[in-house]
């Protein structure tokens, strides 16, 4: 009944130092019991897969390329894609014709699903690489969506995987196989100006059993997802890796938050390291696991 009462009033214990070591402490205590994720595209760019907003990112290619945007975000823009799904296309072919390994971090991910500490994995990545690390689907919600699947952007109708992977490794814009449709296929990743799954909304309410948050690899600049992070109690201990500042915590810093500027590969071997007993081990295991496990676009289809 103490333990019931305790979690019925927000109570948690304090982390015993704001740093790494202070959550190991933590982690190990036994009682942190259920830990969400927020991951972002910096937990797959050691993949090979390039974020958004870091120098050398995808935003920043488009800048320096003949691609003719308004805008770079545009690219990813529902009704700029309707106009014109060229440039998603063009951006696009490149990372499905790359062999893409889930990394370090990926598997942190799946080492805490086996601890069974693991209650959550948020994620806006849609290439999939928390699955091929072996993060159990029921534990991922995917708010950015993802590659597996692609529709009409008119009729809504389903295409099929060969015909999607036929005209994208063909530099072709895919179009609807209905019947006098003819509409641009896009696949079912979340653009500007859509609406999330329904799988994000209705784990939102859960968040309020998080014992630890922690956000790697995301400068948590896209609402609503950014917002996820205000979702947990407010004692409840957030941890940011980013290899850059993160906007949430330059002002009204919660008393519990801690920020790690830095690798998010480095970070999580640190992590483990600092947890002792064999975590850094399996770490490594779970990772050498990955070796034949990658993504390529529509591997299980031949043309």
């Amino acid at each position: 009944m103490g333990q019931l009462f305790s979690w019925f009033s927000g109570t948690r214990p304090e982390l015993q130092s704001k740093d790494l070591e202070g959550v190991a402490q933590y982690i190990a205590s036994g009682k942190c019991k259920n830990i969400f994720i927020m991951a972002g595209a910096g937990i797959s760019r050691a993949a090979g897969i390039p974020d958004f907003r870091s120098p050398g990112g995808l935003y920043e290619t488009l800048r320096k390329s003949d691609v003719e945007l308004p805008r770079p975000l545009d690219i990813f823009t529902l009704s700029y894609f309707k106009k014109n799904p060229k440039p998603f296309y063009r951006v696009m072919s490149e990372l499905y014709g790359g062999t893409y390994r889930p990394t370090l971090t990926h598997s942190f991910i799946r080492l805490l699903e086996e601890r069974r500490l693991l209650n959550t994995c948020w994620t806006q990545n849609v290439d999939d690489l928390e699955r091929l690390a072996g993060v159990s689907s029921w534990r991922l919600v995917q708010a950015h969506g993802s590659l597996d699947s692609q529709h009409c952007t008119t009729c809504h109708a389903k295409l099929d995987d060969r015909a999607m992977k036929q005209a994208v490794v063909s530099g072709e814009v895919p179009l609807c196989a209905k019947p006098g449709c003819k509409g641009f296929v896009k696949p079912d990743v979340v653009m500007f100006g859509e609406a999330l799954p329904s799988k994000f909304w209705l784990n939102i309410p859960f968040m309020w059993r998080a014992d630890l948050l922690i956000i790697v690899g995301t400068s948590l600049a896209v609402p609503p997802f950014s917002q996820l992070a205000d979702r947990v109690p407010v004692n409840c201990p957030r941890v940011v890796i980013n290899t850059e500042p993160v906007s949430l915590w330059a002002v009204g810093a919660r008393e519990s938050d801690v920020k790690v500027v830095g690798d998010c590969d480095e970070t999580v071997r640190r992590l483990a390291q600092l947890m002792g007993g064999d975590w850094e081990e399996r770490l490594d295991a779970l990772w050498q696991g990955t070796e034949d496990k990658v993504f390529r676009y529509k591997d299980h289809v031949t043309l």
